[in-house]
């Protein structure tokens, strides 16, 4: 088999294949002569570790289960993002970069410790049962999570379409622990979504980065340049995904600068992504909603923009994954996942264990909103003017059932179970008022 690595952006989410030529800093590098002796005497002990637990310890246990143990205990310890990959798991990455697979449809990482739900996928099993960006998973099924690996966790999530699952959580707020039944399914991930906001508001939802998020937003902007005055590009509980669609998507709304750049230990994986004029679709306002169920890819979008001065960030601080993983194959059906850089915002500020703060903070909720049953307007007196209904290019205007009907259009009473974008939709009113 080849040798290939894969890049990872999201968590246990979306991979990118590629040429393990690309980054030679990762195989085996000369080292200085003084650290040889280091190195042996390094090798010498583990393996008189390895003889001694083969041989002495209270279970028989074959040389491979030891350097399977060994090399999954090493991983481990690096960082809570790198893994020794085993057959089975490493099967398991290549079936769920496919883009479609059976399970819950959440995005998980490790917090403080703590498996945590990083976002659950829109329209999937877990998305409906109430999963939110934040839930702590205590168990699954009766199995407890302490000690477990994301890879474990996401392997006891993955199963047989149509199976039940309990995942036991602690959510903040909560007195007690909940416990969330889930059916299984077949989670297809639809990464973009548009719909209409008062006729010259787009509004965009990016759920995860696949490989055709940025071909797709450009398209749905295209489709209304004429009518556009404003963007609300949503990145709220998107895990992530492709590093390369991150940058693309920047460069849809940015002419020159840096977007995002990679610095590792060895400067040969040192990289700079800046955008191009020829790139940029449109100039208008754009305001960016995000949450902490926004990681790694969204936080580039998000972080860059607001670097660049393009876009105003409403909502929460993001959750703060800037570290980039390669998959390594070691054989045909084993490999390692390593974590070799951090990225920087073009301002050189970090993401890593910091994420991207918004520029107006706004906790997610619903507008309160008190009704006068008391006051009474033109509409309320007898014999009032009828609504005049306005033509436009031909065609009647829509009247408030219409808008009600059609499922492309953002109403004012969705908005109102949505302060974060009702925030979003009064400050791209003020920005397109200030533009002119």
């Amino acid at each position: 088999m080849k040798n290939k690595k894969m890049i990872t952006l999201g968590f246990a989410s979306v991979a990118l294949s590629m040429s393990l030529l690309f980054a030679p800093s990762l195989l085996a590098e000369s080292s200085p002569k003084s650290d040889e002796t280091s190195r042996l005497q390094s090798l010498a002990k583990f393996t008189k570790v390895l003889s001694i637990v083969e041989n002495y310890n209270v279970d028989d246990v074959t040389i491979e289960e030891l350097i399977d143990k060994a090399l999954d205990g090493m991983m481990k310890n690096l960082d809570a993002h790198s893994n020794y990959l085993t057959q089975k798991d490493y099967k398991r990455l290549q079936v769920q970069t496919s883009g479609e697979f059976g399970g819950l449809g959440i995005t998980v990482g490790m917090k403080d410790g703590a498996l945590t739900v990083i976002a659950p996928i829109d329209g999937t099993p877990a998305d409906k049962a109430g999963l939110k960006s934040g839930d702590i998973i205590l168990k699954i099924d009766d199995k407890s999570t302490i000690s477990m690996t994301i890879d474990e966790a996401v392997s006891l999530m993955r199963g047989k379409v149509g199976d039940p699952i309990d995942v036991t959580i602690v959510r903040k707020g909560e007195s007690k622990p909940l416990v969330i039944h889930i059916i299984r399914g077949i989670i297809t991930i639809e990464s973009v979504h548009a719909k209409i906001i008062n006729d010259d508001t787009l509004y965009i939802r990016v759920a995860s980065f696949d490989k055709k998020v940025a071909h797709d937003v450009a398209k749905e902007i295209q489709k209304r340049t004429k009518t556009t005055k404003g963007i609300i590009l949503d990145l709220r509980n998107n895990p992530g995904g492709l590093l390369d669609q991150a940058v693309d998507l920047v460069d849809l709304f940015v002419d020159s600068g840096t977007i995002v750049s990679q610095k590792g230990r060895n400067k040969k994986d040192d990289k700079t992504y800046s955008a191009t004029s020829n790139s940029t679709v449109t100039e208008v306002p754009v305001v960016v909603l995000i949450n902490g169920g926004s990681a790694s890819a969204s936080e580039i979008v998000s972080g860059a923009l607001q670097d660049h001065k393009r876009a105003v960030l409403v909502g929460q601080n993001t959750f703060g994954k800037g570290s980039v993983q390669v998959v390594l194959p070691i054989t045909d059906k084993e490999a390692i996942k390593l974590t070799i850089a951090r990225y920087y915002l073009p301002s050189g500020r970090t993401i890593q264990a910091v994420g991207v703060k918004p520029d107006i903070e706004v906790a997610p909720g619903e507008v309160k909103t008190h009704k006068n049953e008391f006051a009474i307007k033109e509409a309320d007196l007898k014999k009032h003017l009828e609504e005049e209904l306005v033509k436009v290019d031909g065609k009647k205007a829509e009247t408030k059932e219409d808008k009600k009907a059609n499922k492309d259009i953002i109403t004012p009473e969705m908005l109102n179970k949505d302060i974060q974008l009702k925030e979003a939709v009064d400050i791209i009113k003020a920005l397109v008022i200030i533009k002119g």
